[in-house]
């Protein structure tokens, strides 16, 4: 009985025999998916909006609207959840029975603090952007100004050879 090391190439790879000659032999790549699609049993979506809280079934804590200090309402979040936080511990001391609600509060204050921390993320993208270009930009000058020394030295040394060579 003869067994391969790995089993053999899908039987596809018979289309792209000829790519090197003609690289237009070749299949096109399929168009990119719209819409939703299914992947490991999850149904997933192209448009990258972030769901609102009330679309996911979680009651906001913190104004609506577009004009919202995410960092005061984060410090707020925060403060209700270390309040909370306390009470259960309260609560598991003193009536044990009853945390459920506790806790279900705690998973509210923790969603909401997840879903300001997400509508930040367009914000956190475009400045980590922008700081890479910034870098790029710098390192570009100074290896412009690498070049300009090394071409004056460059300079100055075929001035000083050229002395050297008129005194002989």
């Amino acid at each position: 009985m003869a067994t391969a090391t790995y089993p053999p190439p899908p039987p596809y790879y018979r289309l792209y025999k000829d790519y090197l000659e003609d690289p237009k032999s070749a299949p096109e790549p399929p168009p990119p998916i719209e819409g939703t699609y299914i992947c490991f049993g999850g149904t997933y979506t192209t448009s990258d909006v972030l769901p609102s809280l009330e679309e996911q079934g979680v009651r906001q804590l913190y104004p609506k609207g577009a004009n919202v200090d995410f960092k005061k309402e984060l410090r707020s979040l925060n403060g209700e959840l270390q309040l909370h936080i306390l009470e259960l511990a309260d609560i598991l001391i003193e009536r044990p029975s009853q945390y459920a609600r506790r806790v279900e509060e705690i998973s509210t204050v923790f969603k909401n603090l997840h879903h300001l921390l997400n509508s930040l993320r367009p914000h956190q993208a475009r400045a980590t952007l922008i700081h890479i270009l910034e870098l790029q930009i710098e390192r570009r000058k100074e290896a412009v100004e690498d070049i300009k020394k090394r071409r004056e030295e460059a300079r100055r040394l075929l001035n000083e050879s050229l002395a050297t060579l008129d005194d002989q």
